[in-house]
């Protein structure tokens, strides 16, 4: 199994490397900035999730 998907890998690494630059660019704009936008997204989902908890859990001051 492992062993395919590296194969799989080879192949598709191989068929951008053939391709022209600009074309490099574009496939790179197009896979990357869609994954660091859900990436970002998801960070920032666990990040408010994480302060709700923190706030919920710290004593609130009687002040």
């Amino acid at each position: 199994m492992l062993r395919a998907i590296a194969d799989w890998w080879d192949s598709v690494e191989l068929w951008i490397t053939q391709l022209a630059f600009p074309f490099q660019v574009l496939l790179a704009i197009v896979v990357l900035l869609p994954l660091c936008a859900g990436v970002a997204t998801l960070v920032d989902l666990v990040s408010s999730g994480l302060d709700n908890v923190i706030a919920r859990l710290r004593p609130r001051s009687r002040g």
